[in-house]
C-alpha cells in the first residue's frame, strides 16, 4: 500500500488511541505508517473536559515516538479541533420536533452527531488532500446507533462520493474491547475510558435500529452532499441554507423528491 496522509476522527477515547498507535507504528494491514497523520478532533458544543483529549494525544505522541527505530521515522502529527456545533443543530437539534415521527419516534442525536462529524472530516481530507480518514468505531457498541452497519456502510460510500477512503479498522475482527487494552497495553498506553471528553448527549436511551438509522440517513446524505458542494465551491449563502436555524425546510427536498 502507499504511503500516504492520513486523517483520524479523534475523541481520546480508547479506540480512536488504538488508531492512533497503529498509524504511528505502521504494524496494520490498512493502515502503512503515514507521511503524516491529522487527528480531527471534533466540538459538538455539549462537551467538558476539555483539556482530556490533547492530553492524552501529547502523552501518547511522546511515548509512541521513543519506541520507533530511528527518530526520523515519526510521521509528523497535528491534533486540531474542528467545530461542528452548526451541523448537529441543523442536522437534528433544530428539527427534532419533525423528525423524530418521521423516523419511528427514535432518538437519533448520536447518530446526528456523528453524521456532522464526518461530514467536517470529508471536508478537511478534501481541502488539506489527505486521501484517508479512520475512524474508531466498533461493532461491540452496536447498542449505540452511530455505530452499526448502517451507520457505518453509509459512511464509507458518503466519504468515497468525495474520493475519501474512510475505513474502520476496529469495526471488524479487531473489535472486542480485551484485543484494544491489549493493544494499548503492548503500546505503554493507556488502556482505559477517560481520555476524552464527555458529552451531554453520551449514552443518550435510544432504542434505534438499523432501519430507523438507515432511513435517517438516506434522508439526511443528500442535505450533506449538497453542503458539502456548496462550501466547496465557496457558495457560502447557499451552504448555510441547507440547514436553517430553527426551520422546517430541512426536510421540504426529500419530500419534494418523494412526491409528499
Amino acid at each position: 500500500m502507499e504511503k500516504q496522509d492520513l486523517a483520524i476522527l479523534y475523541s481520546g477515547g480508547r479506540d480512536s488511541l488504538a488508531l492512533y498507535a497503529l498509524a504511528m507504528a505502521g504494524h496494520h494491514p490498512e493502515i502503512v505508517r503515514p507521511y503524516s497523520i491529522h487527528l480531527l478532533h471534533m466540538l459538538n458544543g455539549m462537551g467538558k473536559f476539555h483539556s482530556f483529549p490533547r492530553a492524552r494525544y501529547q502523552l501518547a505522541r511522546g511515548l509512541l515516538e521513543r519506541q520507533l527505530p530511528r527518530p526520523d521515522d515519526a510521521p509528523e502529527t497535528n491534533c486540531l479541533e474542528l467545530d461542528m456545533g452548526r451541523l448537529l443543530q441543523g442536522l437534528w437539534l433544530d428539527n427534532y420536533e419533525e423528525l423524530m415521527p418521521r423516523f419511528g419516534g427514535k432518538n437519533l442525536v448520536c447518530t446526528a452527531c456523528k453524521l456532522g462529524m464526518h461530514v467536517k472530516g470529508v471536508l478537511y481530507c478534501i481541502t488539506h488532500h489527505v486521501p484517508r480518514l479512520l475512524a474508531g468505531d466498533t461493532s461491540r457498541a452496536s447498542c449505540c446507533p452511530e455505530q452499526t452497519d448502517a451507520f457505518v456502510e453509509r459512511m464509507a460510500s458518503f466519504s468515497e462520493l468525495f474520493g475519501i477512503s474512510t475505513k474502520f479498522p476496529l469495526y471488524g475482527e479487531n473489535n472486542d474491547a480485551h484485543t484494544v487494552c491489549h493493544l494499548l497495553e503492548e503500546f505503554g498506553l493507556p488502556s482505559t475510558d477517560g481520555g476524552e471528553r464527555t458529552c451531554l448527549f453520551s449514552r443518550s436511551l435510544t432504542s434505534a435500529g438499523e432501519k430507523e438509522i438507515g432511513d435517517y440517513l438516506d434522508a439526511m446524505i443528500h442535505l450533506v452532499v449538497d453542503y458539502m458542494e456548496y462550501t466547496l465551491a465557496g457558495k457560502l449563502q447557499d451552504a448555510a441554507a441547507c440547514f436553517p436555524p430553527g426551520g422546517s425546510e430541512i426536510l421540504q427536498g426529500k419530500e419534494m423528491a418523494d412526491g409528499k
